[in-house]
């Protein structure tokens, strides 16, 4: 006569692949906002820095284009 048992193992912890997805999406992410607003370069460049902002003119003429008002 065999004996069966079955375990189940609940995990409640984040794993840790989308843990490092997630921290470098955000990396990304602020890298990106940082270079479009000019924060990145404005040592370097100085006010030429701030006035290309191609992802928010970019997002801003897309919500027009979308109907959404702004200001």
């Amino acid at each position: 006569m065999s004996r069966y048992m079955k375990v189940a193992r609940h995990s409640t912890s984040v794993p840790k692949n989308a843990t490092i997805i997630l921290a470098l999406v955000f990396v990304f992410g602020l890298f990106t906002i940082g270079f479009d607003q000019g924060h990145l370069f404005s040592i370097v460049q100085g006010a030429e820095a701030f006035d290309s902002m191609y992802l928010h003119e970019l997002s801003h003429d897309l919500r027009h284009a979308a109907g959404f008002p702004c200001h």
